[in-house]
């Protein structure tokens, strides 16, 4: 159900994928569309031209008729007189007889429009037709006289099919008997070629029709496809996100509740002994006082006052390590000194320092990350390395500004090697990845093999440079 309200109600990345579609859905239909018309415009083309080979073909098959007909009374007709009758009646009784198929047959007019043969339509002989048009108002027999008169040629008009009576696209053609004046020729109805056209035609259109189906379709599932895949891979990730985050809050809690810790028994077992010391002091260096002894009470008050230094000290330090005043007030070069001065101080470790003044370049942000990184890290060397001397080196570049920390510690193991697999390693790297920045550790085991931690913050956190000379570098060994 929850993947079901995600379909219906997108979020903002679902809106952004749906967005993304709509260029391809328009290319798509385009695409679909140029397919057919170009589909259509071929068809169209390929039954043109079929058109075109069945009637000359029926073009071809009515002048071999006409041939046929006039050799097969040419003795009679070429020599005859003009005005030999007797000849144009045997002539005119042959084409009678000549009848093909179920609508084929032979007519001949004289120059005048008179009909002098119409086997099939008998009612039209002996009868002058000068004039007449078909239905669409093309002159028929005054075009068919016209066209013997220049020798031979083809006719195309509507007339009536002697079989049914209805009106049917014909294709005649005629030639000249110029002696007799008479207009010979035949005709052959072409109503099963244009029937054949438009099934062409009609299976061409659906043939368009359906490869536009067919492409809609396929784009339409390969979109679902798309879409469906997004979804799944958004609510995967979803899913994960939650699940890091509420890690990473959990580690929250934790590194707060370490921090609280950590801080409680620093108060307990330093502050507090101290403070219970001059307490002790204080009230030994009463008891005194009230005894009347005045210089027996200098002793527990010199030494309670030196306890109570050591409580201001140790509160300092305290208070340092969890907001260094220093990286406010005077930047993050000045606060990593003091933070491996106080370190080589305590642990007795030698630590080097050395940075490209900045003059406050970084970010609050970035200060903030490379100074608790550098905390972590000498922690950690404190700790777990053995080492014997470190080194902080920190600069900015024309890419943005890098802090490596070098030890000659026994290195990490293999199992923790990587910015993933400790807690304070993982601290480190959530701290970069948040600036995005890079951290590299390289490290191998053994004694003296050591770990150098380097850190790559990119120049957007770099702040734009005051107007001043050339940067200087500083060294510091403690």
């Amino acid at each position: 159900m929850q993947w079901l309200r995600a379909l219906f109600r997108p979020n903002y990345a679902q809106k952004l994928s749906l967005l993304a579609t709509l260029p391809l859905i328009a290319a798509v239909a385009a695409i679909a569309l140029l397919v057919s018309y170009q589909s259509r415009r071929l068809a169209e083309r390929e039954i043109a031209q079929l058109e075109h080979q069945l009637i000359e073909a029926k073009k071809a098959e009515l002048r071999n008729y006409v041939t046929q007909a006039r050799n097969g009374f040419y003795f009679i007709y070429g020599s005859a007189a003009p005005d030999d009758q007797v000849a144009k009646d045997q002539v005119a009784q042959i084409l009678s007889a000549m009848i093909y198929g179920d609508e084929g047959f032979f007519f001949v007019y004289d120059y005048d429009g008179n009909n002098l043969v119409s086997p099939r339509q008998t009612d039209m002989i002996n009868r002058n037709w000068i004039g007449l048009s078909d239905s669409e108002d093309t002159p028929v027999v005054d075009e068919l006289i016209r066209i013997a008169r220049q020798g031979a040629g083809y006719h195309t008009y509507l007339w009536p099919k002697p079989s049914t009576g209805e009106e049917a696209r014909m294709i005649t053609y005629v030639t000249s008997f110029p002696s007799w004046r008479w207009a010979v020729g035949t005709g052959v109805f072409i109503d099963d070629v244009l029937a054949s056209v438009a099934a062409a035609r009609a299976q061409v259109e659906n043939r368009a029709r359906w490869t536009f189906y067919y492409i809609g379709g396929i784009a339409l599932i390969a979109l679902l496809v798309v879409f469906l895949s997004g979804m799944v891979i958004n609510i995967r990730e979803r899913r994960l996100a939650d699940a890091k985050l509420k890690e990473l809050t959990q580690r929250v809690f934790d590194a707060q509740e370490e921090e609280r810790g950590r801080v409680a028994r620093e108060l307990h077992d330093g502050i507090s002994q101290i403070l219970v010391g001059v307490r002790y002091a204080l009230d030994n260096a009463r008891r005194r006082l009230m005894r009347g002894d005045s210089d027996g009470a200098a002793t527990p008050l010199e030494k309670g006052l030196d306890n109570l230094g050591t409580a201001i000290t140790e509160v300092r330090r305290i208070s340092r390590d969890l907001r260094p005043g220093v990286l406010d007030d005077l930047g993050l070069g000045p606060a990593l000194k003091a933070l491996t001065d106080d370190f080589s101080e305590r642990t007795g470790i030698e630590t080097g320092f050395s940075t490209v003044v900045f003059r406050n370049r970084l970010d609050q942000d970035s200060k903030i990350a490379l100074y608790r990184i550098a905390q972590e890290a000498l922690t950690n060397i404190e700790r777990h390395a053995d080492a014997t001397k470190v080194s902080i080196d920190l600069r900015g570049h024309k890419k943005g500004a890098t802090m490596r920390i070098t030890d000659n510690g026994k290195g990490l193991p293999a199992d923790t090697a990587s910015p993933g697999a400790g807690l304070g390693l993982r601290n480190m790297q959530e701290r970069i990845e948040q600036l995005d920045g890079t951290l590299r550790i390289l490290s191998s085991r053994g004694p003296g093999s050591g770990t150098v931690i380097e850190i790559d913050l990119p120049l957007s956190h770099l702040l734009p440079p005051e107007e001043e000379g050339a940067p200087k570098r500083r060294s510091v060994n403690t």
